[in-house]
Order: structure tokens, then C-alpha cells, then sequence
């Protein structure tokens, strides 16, 4: 039985920014964006509670807030803090498996400290994290990856949640479906019309139903609803990609919307990708059907995309392409790949 703990910060970017700035503190803030323009990257949990949200417009944030403060990101600084928080990590084991600058996950079956409990290590690493960096973090301890990342997110902000074995099956039976990490607004709707509203109502199905309903997700839907997720804590871990899509409730029929929603969607990909510290060479566009055929398009710059300025030029360009509508599209999708790694990569960062 193994033993891992997944860690999240609260609010990362935005504590960081209250945290450097003490006049942000115990207000409401939005980390990127303006109030006329742009995209939300990260909100400070006194922006949450009038439901502003990162990937939001920042129009809308500021219609929701009339008193939101807009900020501008500072991802240097946040890659400093997480190099902090991982050394952190290092004085308890060494299989970390970062997801984003502020989550990771950890096994420590076998720790440094020579502790059985997970949960008093996921403790003390939250106590080292405020003591030492004045910030808070949520954690979840469990078996696996799958139920450890859910219980990090019971009890934010600054909360500790286990799942224990015996109680696992219980804690999903009650979880609503849309909390199941992979189970997105389209396949939560198509749950809904088979009735399956929790994680019980899923564990119903046989896996032959699953597959008759859900095609290729059923064997991840079939374990997960069971408990079961076999995946190791990977510190070699290597983003493939990173990748923003949307399925509209009512489908796109004309060019003006396209062009809309696809700018939109790519100023998402670009909040997101901002600070990973990758540089990509392949931007590709995804755009599905209302009869759900679907075509791609990249362009791949062999040097990398080194600016947001480059990726606009070639969004623009791909846009282009598909812009002749020729069916209503429900879905469209941005996606950075291709990533050039070592001291290659390095320069181009300095530079």
C-alpha cells in the first residue's frame, strides 16, 4: 500500500503578490489582465467568494467585483517560490512529480525521516511552508494519485484531508461526478441523461456498459469509480504538451464568433503556459464539428515560439485557415507541443 500526498497551494500567484505587497492583503486580486482586457491567471480567495475565477475574462472578473484589483504576473518570482517549496519537498523524499508551479505529488512510502505516517508529513511539510515562506497549502493524503488530489481539495484554503483505504469507496459513492478529475462538462451532461449524478450512481455500470456509453474512457472511469490508480509518483515526469480546448452549449455558426471564441481560448493556452519555463516549437488549432468530424492545423517554428508575439502570429494564421466554415463547430482547441529541452532551451530562456 503505498503513501502519497499531494500538495497544492492556496492561490499561488495571488498570495505570492499579497505576500510581496502588503497593502493586497485581505483584498480582492486578480493576477493578470486588466479591467478592460485580457485573462485572469490566478484570484486571491477574497476575489473567489464573488466567483471570480483563473481562465476568466478579466471584464467579466471586474463585473463580478467591482473592487477587483488587477496585478500584473510576475513569474520569475513565482518560479523562485516554487524552487523554495520543492527544497522543502527534498527534506522528506525524493519522488516528487511536479504538475505546475504550485502542486506536485509525493510518494513517501519510503521518506527521509523515517516516519510510517503520511499524514504527519504532509503536516509538517504545510507547517515548513508557512513558517518559512508565509504561505498556506492544502494537502490530501491517500493511496494513490487519483484519490490524494482529490482530498487536497476538501478542505482549501490551508486544510489537511485523508482518505484512508477502507473509507475510499464511501467518499467516492458520495462525490458528484463533476469532481471526478477527467470527467469534463460534455461527458458530466451525458452522465446526467443516464441518470449517474455520484460516483455511486458510476459504480453501478459494468465495464461493457461503460464502453457501450464512454467508448475509450471506460477503463479509467471503471478503476477510478473503484478507487484504483496504479500510476507511480514520477519525478521524471515530461510535459508533452500544454493544451486548451472548449465545447460550447450552443453551436458556432458564423466567422465573427469563430474568431471570438478562438482568440478567447488562446488566451488561455497562453495564461497557462506562461511560466512553465518550455519553449515550444508546434502551435496547433483543433476544431470539431457539429457532426463531431474534426480537423487540425499546426505550425511549427524550429527555433521555438519565443514570444507572445509569434504565437499571435501564428494563431492568426491558423485561424485562417479554418475560418471558412463549412458546418456549425462545437469545439475548438489551442495546443502548444514540441518542446525544446536542455541547454538549448536554457539560452533561449536567458536570452
Amino acid at each position: 500500500m503505498r503513501k502519497i500526498i499531494h500538495i497544492d497551494m492556496d492561490a499561488f500567484f495571488a498570495s505570492v503578490e499579497q505576500l510581496d505587497d502588503p497593502s493586497l492583503r485581505g483584498k480582492p486580486v486578480a493576477v493578470g489582465g486588466s479591467k478592460e482586457r485580457g485573462v485572469i491567471a490566478a484570484a486571491s480567495y477574497e476575489a473567489r467568494k464573488f466567483g471570480v475565477r483563473s481562465a476568466m475574462s478579466s471584464s467579466q472578473g471586474a463585473k463580478l467585483c467591482k473592487d477587483l484589483i488587477f496585478v500584473k504576473p510576475r513569474f520569475k518570482r513565482y518560479k523562485e517560490v516554487s524552487r523554495q517549496i520543492r527544497e522543502i519537498f527534498l527534506r522528506y523524499t525524493d519522488l516528487i512529480e511536479p504538475l505546475s508551479l504550485d502542486e506536485a505529488f509525493l510518494d513517501v512510502t519510503e521518506n527521509k525521516i523515517g516516519v510510517a505516517s503520511a499524514t504527519f508529513i504532509a503536516q509538517a511539510i504545510r507547517n515548513d511552508i508557512q513558517t518559512e515562506l508565509s504561505l498556506t497549502a492544502s494537502a490530501g493524503v491517500s493511496y494513490n494519485k487519483f484519490l490524494a488530489k482529490l482530498a487536497s481539495d476538501v478542505d482549501k484554503p490551508n486544510g489537511l484531508y485523508v482518505i484512508e483505504p477502507e473509507k475510499a469507496i464511501e467518499f467516492l459513492d458520495a462525490l458528484p461526478i463533476e469532481r471526478f478529475f477527467g470527467v469534463g462538462k460534455v461527458m458530466a451532461s451525458r452522465m446526467h441523461e443516464l441518470q449517474i449524478f455520484k460516483g455511486k450512481h458510476l459504480r453501478r455500470l459494468s465495464l461493457d456498459e461503460l464502453k457501450q456509453y464512454f467508448g475509450t474512457s471506460a477503463d479509467y472511469l471503471y478503476s477510478i469509480s473503484r478507487g484504483i490508480d496504479n500510476r507511480s509518483v514520477n519525478r521524471e515526469r515530461e510535459r508533452k504538451s500544454i493544451a486548451v480546448e472548449n465545447t460550447f452549449s450552443i453551436d458556432i455558426f458564423d466567422k465573427a464568433n469563430f474568431q471570438l471564441e478562438a482568440d478567447h481560448i488562446f488566451e488561455q493556452l497562453w495564461t497557462r503556459f506562461q511560466g512553465t519555463g518550455l519553449l515550444p516549437k508546434t502551435l496547433s488549432i483543433k476544431v470539431k464539428y457539429a457532426d463531431f468530424s474534426q480537423v487540425t492545423r499546426s505550425r511549427t517554428e524550429e527555433t521555438g515560439i519565443r514570444s507572445k508575439e509569434t504565437a499571435t502570429e501564428i494563431k492568426n494564421e491558423l485561424i485562417l485557415q479554418l475560418i471558412e466554415m463549412e458546418k456549425p463547430i462545437r469545439l475548438i482547441g489551442f495546443q502548444f507541443s514540441n518542446f525544446i529541452d536542455g541547454e538549448f532551451q536554457q539560452l533561449h530562456l536567458e536570452l
